[in-house]
């Protein structure tokens, strides 16, 4: 199944990567302000369920764009959670931060994930109880132990820039930098490879951390919501990081749950 998640990711990279040799021809609409879809985030869903569907045609799918397939209920073993272009904002900007994110839910859990930028040609897989892996070598969390020392990340909606401004003023002057990148599910792949110590944000959908949350937790970082609750993608709150700048952060945000 993961290797049928990598051949998937790399097929809808290849969609993205056509077109951004020619940004100009995207055609772009506004979901929501400051929130965009292209074609190309449509079309590279669509390859993407077509390799995913190929393998598996019993299988549900919640994608970003297409949203949930007919057969996807409460008691689907079998979910596929896409996010074709994670970051697409920077995609139609040329900005090179954004990937591909594909994870499996089994029976309500995540067991296999897929994170790949494109850009970088960086895969990053996971299966539950197997490890995290960057371009198949081993990855782990930083051993960072104080969040002084620490290198977050975080984003914001222009719905929520108001809360992450919030939140910013009082995680900022505690670690070392925050990050605002553009790709949630890339964040997430970096804390678990080590490039981060933790990520944090408010106001996510599952598909924004399904395939991520999973990395960091393979990588044996821990995932939870802003009060430390393994409840985070219903939440739509995620904090992911090493253990000791986890349990640090959480006092932090806690009140902004």
């Amino acid at each position: 199944m993961l290797n049928t998640a990598v051949k998937a990711a790399r097929r809808g990279a290849a969609v993205i990567n056509r077109a951004s040799f020619d940004l100009d021809r995207v055609n772009v609409s506004e979901k929501q302000p400051n929130d965009f879809v292209t074609d190309v985030d449509q079309a590279a869903e669509q390859a993407i369920i077509e390799v995913l569907l190929k393998a598996y045609p019993d299988h549900a799918i919640l994608g970003e764009e297409s949203g949930a397939s007919q057969n996807l209920h409460d008691e689907s073993e079998n979910v596929w959670i896409i996010d074709p272009i994670d970051g697409t904002t920077n995609f139609v900007h040329g900005y090179p931060n954004y990937c591909v994110s594909i994870a499996l839910k089994q029976k309500g859990v995540v067991t296999q994930a897929v994170v790949y930028d494109p850009v970088r040609n960086d895969l990053f897989t996971a299966t539950k109880g197997g490890g995290a892996f960057l371009n198949e070598k081993r990855i782990r969390v930083t051993r960072t132990d104080r969040l002084a020392n620490a290198l977050l990340a975080s984003g914001t909606s222009a719905a929520g820039l108001e809360l992450f401004l919030k939140m910013y003023g009082v995680v900022a002057p505690k670690c070392r930098a925050v990050r605002n990148d553009g790709s949630a599910a890339l964040d997430l792949a970096n804390v678990a490879a080590g490039r981060l110590d933790a990520f944090y944000e408010k106001g996510l959908k599952v598909w924004d951390v399904a395939a991520g949350a999973l990395l960091v937790a393979e990588a044996g970082g821990i995932v939870g919501n802003f009060t430390g609750e393994s409840e985070f993608m219903d939440k739509g709150q995620v904090i992911a990081a090493s253990p000791k700048v986890y349990a640090q952060l959480i006092p932090l945000l806690s009140p902004f749950a």
